[in-house]
């Protein structure tokens, strides 16, 4: 027994020196996480990104901030086993849809379009009193591209007009269009829209006919969502037409854009 008890004391200690091993790693790395949660929500507020997604990493900051001073003090260990248990497998269960959705996301990051598409359609973003937002900009760009190399295909510009915004998107894109000296007859401007469901219904009906062919013309991260919103809208032939993006943005933008499809997933856009 005395051997016994020998042997067994050792083994406590090294188990609970890697237990608080452990604790110590996660802890780092929930600290880790929060400092760059919080700079990138300041890089991403101070170079305006049009949108107020930022406030998520500060609530993430904010999150892993507490979470490291639960482990710190113990707290976390004191909580019923179940809720830890509950926590872990949430957090498991996000992870991998998170994986699986920016998979499906990055698939379509390169889409370039078919030639002598019927129609392309242009999604909205915010409009300033300047002109087009980098993110739209981007956008036009890759229509006026693809416009200048298919001198058939008619362009539906779509986005109406946000409270901080000087005209309606539509406006605006048709403007930015007709000066690089796109023909204004081959511009249509739907001008109701205020998301990107919208932007593909109202393009939809303004068609008319769902056999002709379209191209989805948005920011790489986008295309994804784009595609499948229009093939719900009850589009045969569709396809992506990707266009750049920020790169101090794409982080940001790639898990707003997770939210995006489960959003419209939930709310039964996809089908």
């Amino acid at each position: 027994m005395d051997s016994l008890d020998g042997f067994e004391m050792p083994f406590g200690s090294v188990m609970e020196e890697k237990l608080k091993m452990r604790k110590r790693i996660m802890g780092l790395l929930c600290v880790l996480g929060a400092l760059f949660c919080f700079a990138y929500c300041m890089l991403v507020f101070l170079i305006r990104s049009g949108s107020r997604f930022y406030l998520v990493w500060a609530a993430g900051g904010i999150f892993l901030s507490v979470f490291a001073c639960m482990l710190y003090f113990g707290l976390w260990n004191k909580m019923p086993p179940l809720i830890r248990r509950g926590f872990y497998i949430l957090v498991g269960i996000g992870l991998v849809l998170f994986v699986i959705v920016e998979g499906c996301i990055l698939s379509r990051y390169q889409d370039k379009g078919k030639e002598n598409l019927d129609y392309i359609i242009v999604l909205g973003a915010q409009m300033k009193n300047a002109g087009p937002s980098a993110v739209l900009k981007f956008r036009l760009d890759a229509a006026y591209d693809y416009l200048i190399a298919n001198e058939n295909t008619v362009c539906i510009v779509s986005g109406g007009q946000g409270r901080n915004e000087p005209c309606t998107e539509a406006e605006g894109m048709y403007r930015y269009l007709v000066e690089r000296g796109i023909e204004p007859e081959r511009i249509l401007q739907e001008d109701r829209s205020t998301d990107t469901a919208e932007n593909i219904a109202y393009s939809a009906a303004l068609i008319g006919n769902l056999d002709s062919s379209v191209g989805i013309v948005t920011n790489n991260f986008h295309v994804f969502r784009g595609i499948h919103l229009a093939k719900a809208a009850g589009f045969q032939d569709v396809c992506g037409i990707a266009a750049r993006s920020n790169v101090y943005f794409q982080l940001n933008n790639m898990v707003r854009e997770f939210f995006g499809v489960m959003k419209d997933f939930a709310f039964g856009n996809f089908f």
